[in-house]
Formats: structure tokens, sequence, C-alpha cells
């Protein structure tokens, strides 16, 4: 009993901390339920906060290589959820997340990453066709597919967004419209709407602070 008042206590704690530090207009928040791990140091329990993170992946992309978590070390990106076929809010995400691409073309610290949520239409060929189309570099724009069952519990579990199969649906799949913001420590920073150019004017100026807080902890 004692052991569960000490995690409750020292979870109001961070949660307290967690508020305070919203309010900091030079470091953005990270998304996520954090997890208390106890340890035993020097006889004392100590607690640690572990901060929500995307879980390792293994992808494919439209240039066939293999893309992971290695694959963005030292650097962030932007993640979403589409499929080519897609009748409805695709169009307008790519339209924007295109606005992203260009803006940190030439950066190399910034990524984009897109992961079909149709891997059964989606396949390697079709991929390189849609990138093509867009006129994108496959060194700074990942259009990725695999396993579907892997794919739709990422986004759920990692980057806990809505992304799975639904017959009732357009096209056939459900899947949200967000962005997401990930740093360099696999951490989401932030979530936007990828269908208003607001919302992406926000997450680009989020990208730059983002890279100034790395910058800054050097």
């Amino acid at each position: 009993m004692i052991d569960q008042l000490k995690v409750m206590c020292y979870l109001l704690i961070v949660v307290l901390l967690d508020a305070c530090g919203q309010g900091k207009p030079d470091k953005l928040p990270v998304y996520g339920q954090k997890k208390i791990e106890e340890r035993n140091e020097g006889g004392k329990t100590v607690f640690d906060t572990i901060p929500h993170t995307i879980s390792d992946f293994s992808f494919i992309d439209q240039d066939s290589a293999v893309i992971t978590n290695e694959s963005f070390k030292g650097k962030i990106y932007v993640s979403d959820f589409f499929f080519t076929s897609c009748p409805t809010i695709c169009p307008a995400m790519k339209k924007q997340m295109l606005r992203v691409y260009n803006k940190f073309l030439e950066n190399d610290k910034v990524n984009i990453l897109s992961h079909t949520i149709d891997p059964a239409y989606d396949n390697v060929a079709v991929l390189r066709d849609y990138s093509e189309r867009l006129g994108v570099k496959s060194s700074k724009w990942h259009f990725v597919t695999g396993d579907e069952e892997e794919i739709f519990e990422i986004g759920e579990k990692s980057y806990m967004v809505t992304a799975g199969a639904d017959a009732d649906a357009p096209g056939g799949y459900i899947h949200s419209g967000a962005f997401l913001l990930v740093d360099m420590d696999r951490r989401v920073r932030g979530v936007y709407d990828g269908t208003i150019a607001d919302e992406v004017d926000v997450l680009m100026n989020d990208i730059e602070r983002l890279l100034k807080e790395y910058e800054g902890a050097k």
C-alpha cells in the first residue's frame, strides 16, 4: 500500500511538472502515456519516468530499402498514414505534406515517413510511381509498406492515431488525417490536422522549434 502511494504521489508530481512546462514557448510537449519504473538504488526505492516512444519497426520504402528507427537516427521526422487509392482526405494531406517537404528540402535533419494502410495494393512499384508523380526525393520522403497488422498496430499504439480496414469507409480503410512530429529520441512532440493549412503552418514552426531545442542541448 505504501509503495502504491509513493507511485501515485510521484505520478502527481510528474503531471504537475508537465503542466508547468507546457507554458514554455521554447519547448514542445511530449505526447503519450508515461511509464513509471521502480528500481533500487543504494537501498532506496527510485522511480524513473519513461516517456512514450515509437516502437521498433521495419518497413520497405519505394526504393525497396528497409526503413527502421535507425533510418532516422539523428533526425526528426513527420509521419502520417494514407493509401494511394484513398478517395477522401489523402489528396489534401499530400498537398499539405508537400509544403513541409519543400520547406525543409535542404535540411538533412528533417525527414517524412508515410505509411500505407493498404499494403495489399500499395506495393513497392505503386509507391514508387506515387512518389515520382509527386516529384519528391526518396531519401527525404519515405513511402513505406509492410505487414498490414504491423502497420495498423504501430499507428494505433505508437503514433496514437486511427489506422485500419473498414468495409463501410470510402475505399475500404479508415485513418486519421494527423501529421505526427517525432523527435530524435522517438517521442511524439506534436499532432496536427494534415488537411488544414493553418495547422501545417504550426507544424512547420514547431519543426523549427524542435531543431533549436536539440541545438540548444548540445
